[in-house]
């Protein structure tokens, strides 16, 4: 499935996407599961796709995309996990990856204007590939993490270049607030397939967000 929040006549809410609709799942599961987090957590996906049947559709050119989990516990990120860019960076090889955190509101939604403070000229961007976890564990093997994973999204993870170079830590730089831009929507890995095998690569013709270029 493709799981997304989204706000539809400035509700907030999440559900299902298909082709160009989105299914406002939440609306009717919102007793049980108020938002996406919560319905991963319970394992409920089996109820989310039964209750897309019944939900109300709308046109995805409708909806207001939100950071695909606005809400995270947490938000971990990999420095220099590409091979490529450690080299451009001068970086020497390390037995361990960088691990910096980002911030719930240094996210934004797909096609939101991403923020370049006033304080900085170099905001950049960044595509990655973010992964949300759907099951908790501590001291999990090798060999199992891929069933703790519930799926996977695009994510434009903007950086402030200058304020991640004032020291050896990255977080300054990628925390301003909406400077993120999560989604549109998440893949479970079931429809998504071999992870292995995707290439990811800047689209010629659409971006995930917009820079905008007036500042605050």
């Amino acid at each position: 499935m493709k799981l997304a929040s989204f706000e539809i006549g400035g509700r907030s809410t999440w559900g299902v996407i298909e082709g160009e609709e989105a299914f406002d799942v939440g609306v009717l599961l919102k007793d049980r599961y108020p938002d996406l987090k919560s319905a991963i957590a319970a394992d409920a996906l089996t109820a989310v796709r039964d209750a897309a049947r019944e939900a109300r559709r709308s046109p995805v050119a409708d909806v207001t995309w939100r950071p695909v989990i606005p809400n995270p516990d947490k938000i971990l990120c990999i420095g220099l996990n590409y091979e490529m860019h450690r080299k451009e960076t001068g970086r020497a090889e390390v037995e361990n990856p960088t691990v910096f955190a980002r911030f719930a509101n240094s996210q934004t939604g797909h096609l939101a204007n991403i923020i370049r403070p006033k304080v900085s000229h170099d905001l950049d961007f960044e595509g990655e590939l973010a992964i949300i976890i759907g099951k908790p564990g501590r001291y999990i093997a090798r060999a199992d993490a891929w069933r703790h994973i519930a799926g996977y999204a695009c994510y434009n993870e903007g950086s402030v270049r200058d304020f991640q170079r004032h020291t050896h830590q990255s977080t300054p730089g990628k925390n301003f607030p909406e400077t993120g831009a999560f989604g549109p929507w998440m893949m479970t890995p079931d429809e998504l397939g071999d992870v292995a095998q995707l290439r990811l690569q800047r689209a010629s013709t659409a971006r995930s967000s917009r820079t905008r270029r007036s500042i605050r």
